[in-house]
């Protein structure tokens, strides 16, 4: 058995999974794998250790993991199908519905996204100080917040005590416009969340502040990173799309981790939905949203690299060498 973090082997994604229990942060590996399995952890990915393993099993099942509830763990998975480093991809935020983790994600060329490194999240303003620990252990040291003064104004971050804060303001994504629709149909408002994806690819201050998110995402100093909107969906999920894209993470994995976000807002939009269904369309993330985004920068720069590396600044190899294993 391996003595090092690494992957090899099957992309075991999907296979091996480990989950926190949003109240408690109780910590659970969950498996399809059929043969025999090792779990490592530590505090780091750096710092697991090989001593003995945390959990030894065979087949799929639901096992409980004896990690610190308050702190976060990282883990070496050794299965006969191969190896993987894990972590929770959905953070256990009480005071929160849709806080993960970007690592874990397989690239075109073999290479798997870092865990640890690149948070995306809903708004903040809500978390518990058991929630702000937890992100301080990580420790999420710069929060990137792409929300208007308005809806800072109505409800401002709390931070983990590591982090300090950027505004960097997109005013397009701005849920609170639906105040300004109540006359739209359901089509209508879903025309309006596709023309908003093409504005935060072609508008000057919308790229202006992605252009500024990606320098600091580059400058080595400001990770591990956390950047939110109000809903952590459309402001949010494009810039998580450009990151998996500089990451060379292929489009299918980039649509189906912007369309997790129906399921972690759910909840926090289920009565806005029920009192209020022509406004579904505004509550949720669609395939043509994100797409219309990426259709756009095809259209205009040929493709996503091109459009990251002349529009956004972007050093597409310096992303790599930074957050890929």
């Amino acid at each position: 058995m391996s003595n090092k973090p690494e992957f090899s082997g099957e992309d075991l994604a999907g296979k091996a999974t480990i989950i926190r229990d949003k109240q408690t942060k109780k910590a659970a590996f969950v498996t399809d794998l059929t043969g025999p399995f090792e779990l490592y952890s530590g505090e780091t990915v750096e710092e697991i250790d090989f001593s003995a393993p945390l959990l030894k099993g065979e087949g799929l099942g639901i096992y409980e993991l004896d990690v610190p509830a308050a702190t976060r763990s990282y883990f070496q998975l050794n299965a006969k199908e191969g190896k993987a480093i894990l972590a929770e991809q959905h953070l256990p935020m009480t005071g929160g519905y849709n806080f993960r983790d970007l690592g874990g994600y397989r690239s075109k060329n073999g290479k798997y996204v870092k865990w640890g490194k690149i948070f995306r999240s809903d708004e903040m303003g809500t978390l518990t100080p058991e929630d702000l620990t937890y992100l301080e252990s990580i420790p999420i040291r710069t929060v990137v917040d792409f929300r208007s003064q308005s809806e800072i104004d109505a409800q401002p971050d709390l931070l983990p005590q590591s982090a300090g804060r950027v505004q960097l303001s997109i005013s397009p994504g701005n849920l609170t416009a639906g105040q300004a629709m109540t006359e739209y149909t359901p089509e209508e408002m879903e025309g309006f969340m596709i023309e908003m994806n093409r504005l935060f690819v072609t508008d000057s201050v919308c790229l202006e502040q992605y252009r500024t998110f990606f320098r600091l995402l580059q400058s080595g100093e400001d990770a591990p990173l956390m950047f939110h909107c109000s809903a952590g969906k459309d402001r949010t999920g494009m810039a998580a799309a450009l990151i998996l894209f500089s990451l060379d993470v292929d489009e299918d994995t980039v649509i189906q981790d912007y369309l997790l976000s129906n399921i972690y807002l759910a909840e926090k939009y289920a009565r806005n939905i029920e009192e209020h269904p022509q406004f579904r369309p505004m509550f949720e993330v669609r395939e043509s949203y994100l797409k219309a985004g990426i259709d756009q920068i095809i259209a205009d720069h040929g493709s996503v690299k091109n459009f990251l590396e002349t529009v956004l600044d972007v050093d597409t190899d310096l992303m790599k060498s930074l957050y890929l294993y």
